[in-house]
Order: structure tokens, then sequence, then C-alpha cells
């Protein structure tokens, strides 16, 4: 009978938690379901969007064309802070500090996106040449073109879904 020297035993044993979706850091194992190849967008299968029923184009002059209709749907901040701090883990990301990352809606507030939802909340990097900061100036000029009517607001939800980095020149803005 061959013995199996240690070495061996804890490659056995991280490939194990790798079958089983955990990493291993410093000793200890997280889940990791969520994979940061996407960045600066989220991992589709963890946060493909998801919208607000209430924000439809027949309805947009009552809700985000309104000055201030953001904050009446805004989750708390001890909501989105739990959240955070659990997608900072299910990310797999080593910077586990909360304060850089913000917890942003992938389909924006501001476009109709649900504001619960854990399929739209994530947890953005606020570091990188592509941060929450930059989508927010992108979601700004979208808003502003759906309230104008010179953009559908099925179209702007679209081209953020596909990739917020591209959707104001995909839909002739920039």
């Amino acid at each position: 009978m061959s013995r199996i020297t240690r070495p061996l035993v804890t490659t056995l044993s991280t490939l194990a938690l790798a079958a089983a979706g955990l990493t291993v850091t410093t000793g200890t194992a997280h889940a990791q379901s969520c994979s940061q190849d996407y960045l600066p967008l989220p991992d589709p299968n963890c946060q493909p969007g998801d919208l607000n029923p209430d924000v439809t184009q027949d309805t947009i002059d009552s809700t985000i064309c309104v000055s201030g209709w953001t904050a009446t749907v805004r989750p708390s901040s001890s909501y989105t802070t739990a959240l955070k701090k659990k997608q900072i883990v299910e990310y797999g990301y080593t910077d586990t500090s909360t304060s850089d990352y913000e917890e942003d809606h992938f389909v924006p507030l501001e476009l109709g996106g649900a504001p619960k939802s854990e399929l739209n909340l994530w947890p953005e990097p606020e570091y990188g040449n592509k941060t929450a900061a930059n989508k927010d100036t992108v979601e700004n000029k979208l808003k502003k073109a759906v309230c104008a009517g010179t953009v559908s607001l099925a179209d702007a939800q679209d081209a953020i879904i596909t990739d917020w980095t591209t959707a104001l020149s995909s839909l002739g803005l920039s």
C-alpha cells in the first residue's frame, strides 16, 4: 500500500474544494460562484439585470422622469451593505474592503432597474479605468435621452445590459 505524502493530500484537498466551487486563500475556504472575467460588467450568470415592473414606456412620466423619484424606490444602505459583503465573497475579490465597491444596480433605477433584486445588484469595483462613476455618467445621459423621447426605455435598458461601456455609442449618443 502506498503512502500519500502531505503535499499530495493538500493538492487533493484543494482539487476537491475547487470541484465544489470553493477556493483556498491563506488557509480559509469561501464560496466563489461569480466570475470577475466580465469586469467592468457583472457576471451575467449572477447579475443578468432585472427590471422594475412599475416602470414602462407608458409610466416614465410618472416614474423615472420625475425629479427625485429614484429616492422613493432606492433600498436602504443596511440592505445594500449586507448584500455587498455577501457578493464580494461570491465574486472572490481579494480586496474585501466594502469602501472599494459600490453596490450598484446593473440596470440603474434611473432606467427602471429592480431596486432590491439580487439579479440587478452587484459589488462594482471603484478601482480600474471603467468604474461605477463612469457608469453613472452613462446612466444619466441615457435617462435624459429616454425622458426627452430620443431613445426608448427598452432600447436604453438593452444597451446597458449588453455593455454599459458602449451603450451611448450603440444608441448614437456619444
